[in-house]
């Protein structure tokens, strides 16, 4: 069952999670896999952006895959969105904390 999965990609391979790395040195900081989940989003975006305009055109686009391209995006968007519920839900805990 985890092959059906194995597409989605979180974390790029090179990074391990449980290693923190402090700002100053070189490597993908949390920072670094954020910026690039939320640039594959865009660019799911755009390209279902694309076909979708190629299918309405009736430029010979494929509504299967533009249709696919849609839920892609969807897909991706809704992951992004439950990341930034995360994160706000551990700051909003952090920040509840006294020290």
């Amino acid at each position: 069952m985890s092959g059906a999965i194995s597409s989605l990609r979180i974390l790029p391979a090179e990074v391990d999670a449980g290693v923190l790395r402090p700002s100053g040195e070189q490597g993908s900081g949390f920072l670094d896999v954020l910026h690039s989940a939320m640039d594959d989003m865009q660019h799911l975006q755009g390209q279902a952006e694309a076909k979708v305009a190629g299918v309405i055109e009736g430029t010979g686009a494929d509504v299967h895959s533009a249709m696919i391209a849609v839920e892609k995006a969807d897909l991706s968007f809704q992951l992004m969105m439950q990341v930034r519920n995360k994160i706000v839900s551990a700051y909003e805990e952090v920040s509840r904390m006294q020290f």
